[in-house]
């Protein structure tokens, strides 16, 4: 190991890190308390004193901060730095509610560049990539945060937007680029147009990165076999940053992230009782370093848990699972709470299914029912998929569902994320 390496693996000593996080969030209390009108009401609630905040274990005394709260009717009303320190804004998509708007300080853009750099040397992106963004730009956090985490690592950046499939083939080709970022809705896509044109061998990648979404083994592997890449699941919200807050590793066994910039706790979603490694939960994010807008506690609604194992990899940076759903996503069918992930795991674990899959739930004479259309793997023919996967869920997820196998590409395919589950429950 080098002088350096050992020198950054000492960092993240427990000991270590505990001290330096304590610091952090020590710096930021005092910061909340000094700007921060929102959290001061808050704590002031919750009957806490700012001093009382003194170490990193105190952190579970806080309240959570829930996204509802973030949707102020001012939309800086969260901001906790000057407005002459902000230089930048971005907001989630309102796809769910208000969008929430969220302010950045220099710090906060050269750290979460930092932090977007990091994870593309750790999946092995050089300066001398050439690397192909699909992400959308403007006040969405994707397409900007990779294009400074390309810069940052003196990558050749090809910020191309979402959309426009046969324009973006035509790019991937003239550029010979040779990382690909994006959803991995989207990437299944262009891998099957690629694929459907006859051009995926005339490609150069080498490496591929999506986010924005939960994807599964199944997706993972076909996108893999059509355009000759490995692939890497990169984690983000645009609450906290962006994407690039953690990634995972070449091992693939869940998601590294910088302790440095969150802490991350681990929840029952029903009870907000804080969980012990290795349970799964709610993933709880507190920003120790963000200065625009700093968050305590916020609840992601991501399904995950905290590994207390080092990654056999070697990177010394703690571990996560792979997001296996969202707790607000999660449906109730006669009584069991099922979410996406254990889904993608059923059919990952069923011969000749691929990975593309919809879910229709609805209600008849007040009885669930539950259809599952999954689409049939091109390359391995199993004339018993539909049987094995509707066993394979009833023995794994506990209920029973009905199972139409179709051809393959017969499922809408998304440039942005692709819609799982239609509970059309909810429509009664």
């Amino acid at each position: 190991m080098s002088q350096a390496a050992r020198i950054i693996e000492d960092e993240y000593q427990p000991v270590l890190l505990k001290e330096k996080q304590s610091i952090l969030l020590r710096r930021l209390m005092e910061r909340l308390q000094e700007y921060s009108c929102f959290y001061r009401k808050k704590l002031e609630q919750a009957g806490i004193s700012f001093a009382d905040i003194k170490s990193i274990d105190d952190v579970k005394y806080l309240p959570f901060t829930e996204k509802d709260e973030l949707r102020q009717e001012e939309a800086l009303a969260l901001m906790a730095a000057p407005e002459e320190e902000i230089i930048r804004i971005h907001s989630t998509s309102g796809t769910t509610g208000k969008p929430v708007v969220v302010p950045y300080t220099r710090k906060d853009v050269d750290d979460w560049a930092e932090m977007m750099e990091r994870c593309m040397r750790m999946v092995g992106i050089k300066n001398s990539d050439r690397v192909h963004i699909t992400p959308g730009y403007g006040l969405w956090t994707a397409g900007i945060g990779f294009q400074t985490g390309c810069e940052r690592l003196g990558a050749m950046a090809v910020p191309m937007g979402p959309g426009n499939t046969e324009k973006q083939l035509a790019m991937l080709l003239d550029m010979q680029a040779t990382v690909l970022i994006g959803t991995a809705s989207y990437g299944l896509l262009l891998a099957e147009e690629a694929k459907k044109r006859g051009i995926d061998d005339q490609l150069k990648l080498r490496k591929a990165i999506f986010g924005s979404e939960r994807w599964g083994e199944k997706m993972r592997t076909r996108m893999e076999e059509i355009l000759g890449v490995e692939t890497y699941d990169i984690y983000g919200l645009t609450e906290i940053y962006g994407p690039g807050i953690g990634i995972d590793c070449d091992l693939h066994c869940g998601i590294h992230y910088f302790p440095e910039y969150i802490y991350c706790e681990i929840i029952d979603p029903q009870t907000g009782e804080l969980l012990p490694p290795g349970e799964l939960g709610e993933l709880v994010i507190t920003t120790l370093a963000k200065e625009g807008m700093p968050l305590l506690r916020y609840r992601t609604r991501d399904l995950t848990y905290l590994d207390p194992e080092p990654c056999k990899c070697g990177l010394p940076y703690p571990l996560m699972g792979r997001i296996l759903g969202r707790s607000d996503d999660t449906v109730k069918i006669k009584g069991v709470n099922v979410y996406p992930g254990q889904v993608e795991d059923v059919i990952r674990m069923t011969p000749g299914l691929s990975s593309e899959y919809q879910m229709i739930i609805e209600r008849e004479d007040g009885k669930d029912s539950v259809l599952i259309r999954v689409e049939e793997d091109p390359e391995r023919h199993n004339p018993k998929a539909a049987r094995e996967f509707k066993h394979n869920i009833k023995a794994i997820i506990n209920i029973i569902a009905d199972v139409e196998v179709t051809p393959y590409q017969t499922l809408p395919r998304s440039e942005k994320k692709s819609k799982r589950v239609y509970d059309q429950r909810n429509l009664d």
